[in-house]
């Protein structure tokens, strides 16, 4: 049986970071109370570093001791130069195209400590990466292809996500296996205008694990119903906003379109998790005791951390771990855990991957993490096994 020269493809968004570095700042307070008109920011240096899904997944699951190949559009540019010798030194970029006359993609990341993030950012070649952008040859020889942010490249989302459709369609053909993230979209843009519950009907069903963050599948699923309620928290995060039973609502419209496995992202409430009661088709990557997988429904509490630098790449990095988990053989509620744990550590620092550790260090790890929160699904259907020490139905 031939083997597969990559255990993963990190495909999709990639763009080059820039991190202005806030002096002497405490942390929390008010976005406001930093941006006023006409007032001059006293800043430190400033840190660069690639970004986005293929970065942020890619280069986490090569700490994490994966072979991992990158797929991604970039623009014949300096920025593209860059981002090019930062992905060399981390993995493959053969799978890298490089388009004349486009420009590459860039992020300002503006992360006061105890703020949540503000992206100025330019999309650039990612708006045009296509099914002709990806080496069907690379993903041939791999375990595991991760897709990330069609909602920020506007040829996949465009015309109800007839190329989205068309990657994973083309991806599901060569026998490994697929897994799907989005980011949150700009209510006023172009994708936050799209009709995701179409782009979901057509794309779900080459989608074997997906990855949302639980505004994200919000704001897809019901755009209407997060717009009132945002306005109504005064624009800050919905997490505590969104009752236990709608993530259980919003995850049954995810497997009734067609994907296997849905994961909702929850900040400091950790991970949520449904699968399928079927799972046939999974590809290369299946977990071993796939039985041990079918029809779950669990929610593992985050760690305790007590100061954050940033939350820049947390869920990219908690996804990178969960799929590190799934390749290695270990049982769903250790991906859970690791998951959990790799988000953990990506929080102490200010970029997306240096707080992260070796796979090792990282295992060793989750035993001696205290758990954030074990009691906010108390009083609800659901039921806490402590041994596990997460939730379950």
């Amino acid at each position: 049986m031939k083997r597969e020269e990559f255990d993963i493809i990190a495909a999709g968004h990639l763009c080059l970071d820039m991190f202005p570095r806030f002096a002497g700042r405490k942390a929390g307070g008010e976005i406001t109370e930093i941006f006023r008109p006409g007032t001059l920011i006293q800043m430190e240096g400033m840190t660069f570093s690639t970004g986005g899904s293929v970065s942020n997944v890619g280069i986490a699951m090569k700490i994490f001791g994966c072979r991992v190949a990158f797929i991604a559009k970039i623009g014949d540019d300096r920025i593209g130069r860059i981002i090019i010798d930062i992905l060399e030194k981390s993995g493959s970029a053969e799978g890298i195209k490089i388009s004349p006359g486009e420009e590459s993609s860039y992020t300002v990341v503006l992360a006061p400590p105890g703020i949540d993030r503000i992206f100025l950012h330019c999309p650039g070649a990612n708006d045009t990466f296509s099914l002709k952008s990806i080496d069907i040859a690379l993903v041939e020889n791999t375990r595991l292809f991760h897709l990330g942010y069609p909602t920020l490249m506007r040829s996949l989302f465009s015309n109800n996500g007839k190329e989205l459709t068309a990657v994973l369609k083309k991806v599901k053909e060569t026998g490994a296996t697929t897994s799907l993230d989005i980011s949150l979209p700009d209510p006023d843009s172009e994708a936050g205008r799209s009709d995701w519950r179409t782009i979901y009907r057509k794309a779900l069903p080459y989608v074997d694990i997906f990855f949302p963050s639980i505004e994200e599948a919000f704001f897809t699923l019901y755009p209407e119903e997060y717009l009132r309620r945002k306005e109504g928290c005064g624009g800050k995060e919905l997490i505590d906003h969104i009752a236990p039973e709608e993530f259980s609502s919003a995850a049954d419209e995810y497997l009734k379109s067609g994907c296997k496995m849905i994961a909702l992202k929850a900040g400091h409430k950790g991970w949520y998790f449904k699968s399928a009661a079927k799972l046939k088709g999974l590809g290369k990557a299946a977990p071993r005791e796939i039985e041990s997988w079918r029809g779950r429904e669990l929610w593992c509490p985050a760690y305790y951390i007590e100061n954050i630098a940033s939350a820049t790449g947390s869920g990219d990095s908690s996804i990178a771990a969960f799929l590190t988990a799934l390749l290695r053989g270990h049982s769903l509620e250790e991906s859970l855990k690791l998951a959990n744990c790799a988000g953990f550590q990506n929080l102490k620092k200010m970029d997306a991957l240096s707080g992260l550790t070796s796979w090792p260090e990282m295992k060793r790890a989750v035993p001696v993490l205290k758990v954030r929160d074990n009691r906010f699904l108390s009083g609800t259907s659901w039921r806490w096994n402590e041994p596990l020490s997460l939730w379950e139905k």
